[in-house]
């Protein structure tokens, strides 16, 4: 986990991480979090806001992301196909938890390697699989 230097900030860190918190969990603006602030005495501008967002919020993220538990070791893809001609493409774990989507106006092999990558990347483990079998109906072999 990365340390976080809330140094030369005027406001402590508390309001500092809960106006992130509150721009990133709910779909606010910056004017929101201004005004939520605002109601509770603490007069704070948008622009700083904004700041701290930009700042904190990828280091936060990554903080979270960091001290999740580990998804379980075996994987499988979902393919869905809805009526506008729109493919998604799900990764899921054993316990039915979503890893990574991908939605797509086609349906090739590329997309579903381009999804695995990025899962990969994401996750930085390899699953374990049951068989190959798992893969065959989505292109793989």
């Amino acid at each position: 986990m990365q340390p976080i230097s809330y140094a030369r900030h005027r406001f402590p860190p508390d309001i500092i991480r809960h106006a992130v918190w509150l721009y990133l969990q709910f779909t606010l603006s910056y004017r929101d979090v201004e005004d939520l602030l605002a109601e509770r005495g603490l007069m704070v501008s948008n622009e700083s806001i904004r700041r701290w967002v930009l700042k904190f919020g990828p280091i936060i993220a990554k903080n979270l992301r960091a001290i999740r538990p580990k998804p379980h070791s075996r994987w499988h893809l979902d393919e869905m196909v809805f009526s506008i001609a729109v493919y998604m493409w799900r990764a899921v774990d054993s316990e039915g938890e979503v890893l990574e989507i991908l939605v797509q106006p086609q349906r090739d092999k590329a997309a579903a390697l381009r999804l695995l990558r990025k899962l990969l990347r994401r996750q930085g483990f390899v699953p374990k699989l049951s068989s190959p079998t798992n893969l065959e109906p989505f292109g793989f072999r």
